[in-house]
């Protein structure tokens, strides 16, 4: 199984420290986001990766290489303009195969369940969301679950926790190149195609100079 970081965007909200460092190279406890990402998902035996890149794309290459110091494999899904976090994805598949892959943006800290994440789909599923109590800077949620596990749109709503499990079938109906992540969410879970589960230990979504500062890891 394969995982692909998402690493292209561009840290508006995370200014100035963003203007000379991109935003998975910020630092926790010593090391960087990306880096914390790279090492709890190759101790879960993950060791192919696929990362996207724009900003400052060099500092990120430089940093990481083709991952062969690490003992993994990294191949790089450049942009060449920001595609958002679904055109991303759709540009990576030919990196990514035909099989199942994990997802994960670097502008997170968290410690999942990667275990129960990566179980394989059932059929007719095309993806699983790693879903979290609402934060105080999104407190209307994302998507709700059913008894039966699988999301929906009505019911108390949680945070998508920017962490996942997907076939690349999930994104065939696309057909341009530039779309969030949201709207074949929602087309899947239209059609009852997505399931998700709740985390409740440690997370935090970096996405600014405010919750960067704010981490407690």
């Amino acid at each position: 199984m394969k995982a692909m970081l998402l690493a292209a965007g561009e840290g508006r909200r995370l200014k100035p420290l963003t203007d000379r460092l991109p935003k998975p190279l910020l630092e926790v406890k010593g090391k960087s986001l990306i880096e914390h990402h790279l090492e709890r998902l190759q101790g879960a035996g993950i060791t192919d990766f696929v990362i996207n890149v724009r900003h400052l794309a060099s500092m990120i290459e430089e940093k990481l290489g083709d991952g062969s110091s690490r003992g993994i494999n990294i191949a790089w899904s450049r942009e060449e303009r920001l595609l958002e976090t679904g055109g991303g994805v759709k540009k990576a598949l030919p990196l990514l195969g035909e099989e199942e892959f994990l997802l994960l943006s670097t502008d997170t800290y968290a410690k999942f369940d990667l275990t129960r994440l990566r179980q394989a789909l059932a059929p007719g599923t095309l993806g699983r969301l790693i879903m979290v109590p609402n934060p105080p800077h999104h407190p209307t949620g994302d998507f709700a679950i059913s008894e039966s596990g699988r999301l929906t749109m009505t019911g108390d709503k949680f945070t998508w926790a920017a962490a996942g499990l997907f076939a690349p079938r999930l994104f065939s109906e696309e057909t341009t190149d530039l779309f969030k992540l949201r709207r074949v969410f929602d087309r899947a879970i239209a059609r009852n195609q997505l399931e998700g589960f709740i985390h409740t230990g440690y997370w935090q979504d970096i996405g600014t100079l405010e919750r960067y500062e704010a981490l407690s890891p």
